[in-house]
């Protein structure tokens, strides 16, 4: 491996799957997670929403860890249209026995994957009546938490919606290896990847009397690149979520 070392800093289970693509590619990637990923306190609601889910005429999951968390058994060929804003996302889906028939996903020409490429795709299929389950993460307190643009969308086609959260999104345990490695990132020429704001808000909680004006990032929409020149990255670049695109932009770096 080669290069300027990169912080993948998506929850764990994900970052281990990054990280092992980036070292394919010849990148010295490693974890170094900025959010977590943890069952919900209390699962009523959710328990509740499942056994009446087939009554919605479309389920959008916000990520593939609310498809993991919500998707409980096997998925019949015919049921309500499963909405994805990206590539990751469909993949639990079809890995949860939802067919590709079922799958609404902005498609790998795509220049971002987000609500807006979703909504350009999905919008036909909303109108008065039409009833949207939000699938989404919570915050720490258990509430719905996430940007709300599509959900928006959907309110002013005149169609009827809720919000279910089926996990929660919390800040990382980390080890003082942990904390000594965003440290030295800091300034050591290390490149964070970030695919959140709230990752970014999270570091900025964790460390919030660092310098971050001599590292380096690659954001995968416009927002989390703001949010990380907001946060005081001294170069940041934005980059399609594309895997090759990522790697592209990584290697501009190096």
């Amino acid at each position: 491996m080669t290069g300027r070392r990169v912080l993948v800093t998506r929850p764990a289970r994900e970052a281990r799957r990054w990280v092992d693509a980036l070292r394919q590619r010849g990148l010295d990637a490693h974890a170094l997670p900025l959010l977590a990923i943890e069952p919900l306190g209390d699962d009523a609601a959710l328990r509740a929403t499942r056994a009446r889910a087939d009554l919605f005429d479309a389920w959008m999951f916000v990520s593939a860890a609310a498809v993991e968390h919500f998707l409980v058994s096997p998925q019949p060929a015919e049921g309500p249209r499963c909405w994805a804003t990206g590539p990751g996302t469909a993949s639990a889906l079809e890995a949860a026995g939802v067919p590709l028939s079922r799958i609404d996903v902005p498609g790998p020409q795509s220049n971002q994957f987000d609500s807006e490429s979703l909504w350009r795709i999905v919008q036909p299929q909303v109108h008065a009546g039409t009833r949207v389950l939000f699938v989404r993460g919570a915050d720490a307190g258990g509430q719905p938490a996430g940007r709300d643009w599509l959900s928006r969308q959907v309110a002013e086609a005149g169609a009827e919606q809720e919000a279910l959260a089926a996990y929660r999104r919390v800040p990382p345990a980390w080890s003082e290896d942990d904390r000594r490695t965003a440290m030295a990132a800091a300034t050591d020429g290390s490149l964070w990847l970030f695919s959140s704001s709230q990752a970014i808000a999270n570091l900025r909680e964790a460390l919030p009397q660092a310098d971050w004006s001599g590292a380096f990032a690659v954001a995968t929409h416009p927002r989390i690149a703001q949010a990380a020149q907001v946060a005081g990255f001294g170069r940041v670049f934005h980059s399609s979520a594309q895997f090759d695109a990522v790697v592209a932009s990584i290697e501009s770096f190096q």
